[in-house]
C-alpha cells in the first residue's frame, strides 16, 4: 500500500487518509494541472463522501484530465480493484485461527455477496466501454443498473452483520473492508449519474 500494517486495519485508516488528503489538497503541489485537480474537486462535491471520492482519484488526474465520462470511468476501475483486494482480505479472515464457526460461515457469506457485486461492478466497466455509440441513453441505464445492484450487495453483506453475535474485532474489520467497497461505489454512481446528466 517502514511501517507493519495488517489487513484488518487498513481501511479503518482510510477516512483518516482521505481527510488528510482532502484539506490539503488546495496547498500541496500536484503533477498535474490545478485545473484538473480542481474538476476532480468539484465533480466529487456531489458524491455522498466527497473527502473519499478526492483522495481515490486525485492520482488518477493525469488520466482523467477534465473529462467526466474518464472520471466516472476510474472511479468504476478503482471501486472494482478495492472490493476484489478487500474480498481476498475478508476471505482470508473466514481461516483465522480461533475464529468460531458461525462467524467463519458469517464471513463466507458476506464475501459471498461481495463476489456478486465484484461480477456486477465488472458488467458496467464492459458496458461502460459502449457508450461512445448511438445508444448512449440505454447502455448507460445498463451502467447504472449493474452499478446499483453491487450497492445492494454490499449493503446486503453489511446489513447481515448488524444482528451477528460475533467478535468485536473481526466485525470491525469486516465492515471497514465492506464499507470502504461499498462508499467507493456509491461515488462511483453519483459519478456516472452526474456524467448522465450531461447527456440528458
Amino acid at each position: 500500500m517502514g511501517i507493519s500494517t495488517s489487513n484488518h486495519s487498513i481501511p479503518l485508516l482510510l477516512p483518516l487518509l482521505a481527510t488528510l488528503l482532502y484539506s490539503s489538497a488546495a496547498s500541496r503541489p500536484f503533477a498535474v494541472k490545478p485545473t484538473t485537480t480542481e474538476f476532480i474537486r468539484r465533480s466529487c462535491g456531489a458524491t455522498t463522501y466527497p473527502r473519499l471520492c478526492f483522495a481515490s482519484l486525485y492520482t488518477h488526474a493525469g488520466l482523467i484530465q477534465t473529462s467526466p465520462m474518464l472520471l466516472a470511468d476510474t472511479a468504476l476501475t478503482v471501486a472494482f480493484q478495492t472490493a476484489q483486494s478487500a474480498a481476498a482480505a475478508v476471505l482470508r479472515m473466514s481461516g483465522t485461527h480461533g475464529m468460531r464457526a458461525s462467524e467463519a460461515a458469517a464471513v463466507r457469506d458476506c464475501v459471498e455477496e461481495v463476489g456478486d457485486s465484484i461480477d456486477e461492478l465488472r458488467e458496467s466497466l464492459v458496458e461502460m466501454k459502449k457508450l461512445k455509440g448511438s445508444n448512449f441513453e440505454a447502455v448507460m441505464s445498463d451502467v447504472q443498473t449493474w452499478v446499483s445492484a453491487a450497492l445492494t450487495d454490499d449493503d446486503t453483506c453489511t446489513d447481515g452483520f448488524a444482528g451477528k453475535a460475533m467478535d468485536g474485532n473481526v466485525k470491525a474489520a469486516v465492515r471497514g473492508h465492506i464499507l470502504n467497497i461499498a462508499h467507493l461505489t456509491s461515488n462511483a454512481l453519483a459519478l456516472i449519474n452526474q456524467y448522465a446528466s450531461l447527456h440528458g
